[in-house]
């Protein structure tokens, strides 16, 4: 038999007036009443709170270049009612002052805002009703140039350290280079830009990040951020033979001839980098200046150059014998 609608709000009429149920809706009532009249009061109390206001660098010359962050932000405290607080603390647009540049410049490449002005144009933020307790930083100072620049390469700062296994065969920043804007001075003494602090760890694939630049008080830095990619290989042992060992520092007219004369290395590289390896890679040497001035028949052997990629480079002999014979005419 079907159920009609009048059955059915009769049903939920019954259920949600029935004693119990009546009584827990009074409960409800009384409760939800109770908190709003506390939150009533609760708002009507007054709070101090820290809210950020942010500051913007009007009124600009259009050959000037400010290096300091252009909206640079003020933490300051307030003191008003709850529901006053509340309009501002929760807006999702931050209020913010703007500070005439023309009127703040010195000559000097820099500006300041005194803590009396600062205080009075924080305070025009803000309701009548709020008084401003603090203001951190107190006085607000500025860097700016003419548009003195200098290109400047980029390097990491941090450690990223893939899985046991594996190691980084390259890193590519891009851009490998930033443009920094700043006083004469600065730009002297600044040759590298450093990016954030970065800390990765445990990974396998290539990774690929964006890394904000290092701020430095009076520099502007442009772009501010980078892309950095680590490509990743897959560590393995080899060795690679049949490398001549050459003399050097030898006197003109004497050949030096050493038993073995070809040795082998061996070496921990990745898997992607050992097609592209040969014995012109490698250089291995015997130094006159050195075995000259021993009685011994053998004379030491260096490994002076392998190539990138490379870790552990060991020679499978540290010392080989060898005569030095007059060159023939």
């Amino acid at each position: 038999m079907p159920v009609s609608t009048r059955d059915i709000i009769r049903a939920i009429g019954h259920f949600l007036f029935s004693r119990a149920n009546r009584e827990f809706l009074i409960f409800l009532f009384f409760f939800a009443t109770a908190g709003i009249f506390w939150l009533l009061t609760a708002l009507n109390e007054t709070y101090e709170e820290e809210v950020k206001l942010v500051v913007h660098y009007v009124n600009i010359p259009k050959n000037a270049v400010l290096t300091s962050a252009e909206d640079d932000t003020l933490r300051v405290n307030v003191s008003d009612k709850g529901i006053n607080l509340a309009t501002f603390i929760y807006n999702k647009t931050p209020k913010a002052i703007n500070i005439d540049f023309q009127h703040y410049a010195h000559s000097a490449g820099t500006g300041s805002v005194p803590t009396s002005d600062l205080t009075k144009l924080v305070a025009k933020a803000f309701p009548a009703s709020t008084r401003v307790t603090a203001i951190k930083p107190e006085k607000l100072t500025f860097y700016y140039n003419y548009g003195e620049r200098k290109r400047v390469p980029v390097r990491m700062r941090g450690q990223v350290v893939p899985e046991k296994l594996y190691f980084i065969a390259d890193t590519i920043c891009t851009p490998d280079s930033v443009t920094i804007f700043a006083s004469k001075t600065k730009l002297d003494s600044i040759d590298v830009i450093y990016t954030q602090t970065l800390n990765y760890a445990e990974f396998h694939d290539t990774l690929t990040l964006t890394a904000s630049t290092q701020k430095i008080d009076g520099v502007k830095v442009m772009p501010h951020e980078v892309q950095l990619q680590f490509i990743t290989d897959v560590l393995t042992e080899e060795s690679i033979s049949d490398i001549p060992v050459v003399g050097i520092n030898m006197p003109e007219g004497k050949v030096l001839r050493t038993f073995p004369a070809r040795v082998s290395v061996s070496f921990v590289t990745g898997m992607k980098n050992i097609q592209n390896l040969s014995v012109s890679d490698f250089l291995v040497v015997a130094d006159y200046e050195e075995f000259s001035r021993q009685s011994s028949p053998k004379c030491n052997i260096y490994l002076r150059r392998l190539p990138e990629g490379i870790s552990r480079a060991k020679l499978n002999v540290q010392q080989v014998d060898y005569l030095i014979e007059e060159r023939q005419p």
